[in-house]
């Protein structure tokens, strides 16, 4: 599919499901995904190597997050989402809140933790230097609360309502960085809310519920605001190209939908995640403390009770 100087798709034929999943490989992010692929192979086969296991679920996790940053960037799709505004906005709620929930569900980094080898006494390998980052100062700015909410809004309201978004949609490569963005962004955002990976920032569950409700009123409002406008917000697809179409504020209309949809569906699976998450985290403070109790013959509770009786028998 031919682009001219702008970016702008001049020889589309209408968007279809079909055409929008033909092949269509972008090289960055394809060999992107399969580096990673093989890598995340890797850290599983050299546990599984020295007897250790690892969740099959999130081997599969990973590999449908990879799936899917694959799905809107190396198809048709990539390339309707230079002239439409709702395919560009699948392609970004795809990649800033689906995909990073299944990579980080696939826990990554706790692999890594798991499988790089340790260095020697006073050394300072792959596993020591990502050891270090985790603790870092930087690591923690960025797993803030206050950076990972004050990032996400800003990623839409000023991307899409600011010139920047024009400009960087003026090429293959500002679009491409775009998207390089989202996902960051999406595995920023999520990572401490998520828990799985070991991180600076630990909040309570109850804590990390409040930071992904933080956010759902501004991607909801951002959705309606596009789905409400009555004449195009951005430049970029002001104009789509004749042989789509498209009329650019019906256009603009769907991705607003699509932009408020996706306010809440990974909302709720998010949250369900946290919810299974703390049942299980009690299940195991419990246990720990009955294991706890068994091994001193509820001491603490015999004492009590003596207490009681002393004071019983001063009576």
């Amino acid at each position: 599919m031919d682009h001219d100087g702008h970016g702008v798709g001049t020889d589309l034929p209408p968007f279809t499901l079909e055409r929008a999943l033909e092949i269509s490989p972008d090289p960055v992010f394809l060999i992107g995904s399969l580096v990673a692929l093989a890598l995340y192979a890797w850290g599983v086969l050299r546990l599984r190597g020295r007897g250790d296991a690892w969740p099959i679920g999130r081997t599969l996790a990973f590999t449908l997050g990879l799936l899917t940053v694959v799905a809107v960037t190396c198809t048709g799709l990539n390339d309707y989402g230079m002239v439409l505004f709702s395919a560009h906005m699948t392609q970004h709620m795809v990649i800033s809140m689906v995909s990073p929930l299944l990579l980080l569900l696939g826990a990554p980094i706790t692999l890594a933790l798991r499988a790089l080898p340790t260095a020697g006494r006073g050394g300072r390998g792959p596993r020591e230097l990502l050891v270090a980052v985790l603790h870092s100062r930087w690591a923690r700015v960025i797993s803030s609360p206050l950076f990972t909410i004050t990032l996400f809004i800003a990623s839409l309201y000023g991307l899409y309502f600011t010139p920047l978004f024009d400009f960087l949609m003026g090429s293959r490569i500002g679009h491409l960085a775009m998207m390089l963005h989202f996902l960051a962004v999406g595995l920023v955002f999520f990572w401490p809310i998520m828990g799985i990976d070991p991180g600076p920032h630990r909040a309570g569950h109850l804590m990390r519920m409040l930071e992904l409700f933080a956010t759902m009123p501004f991607h909801a409002f951002f959705g309606i605001a596009l789905m409400m406008a009555t004449e195009p917000m951005v430049d970029t697809f002001a104009s789509p190209p004749a042989s789509l179409g498209v009329h650019a504020v019906e256009d603009q209309e769907a991705a607003g939908g699509m932009a408020w949809a996706f306010s809440e569906i990974p909302t709720v699976v998010v949250l369900l995640a946290l919810v299974v998450q703390w049942y299980f985290s009690e299940q195991r403070n419990a246990r720990r403390i009955d294991r706890a109790a068994d091994r001193t013959g509820d001491r603490d509770l015999a004492d009590y009770n003596a207490y009681l009786a002393s004071l019983h028998s001063r009576h």
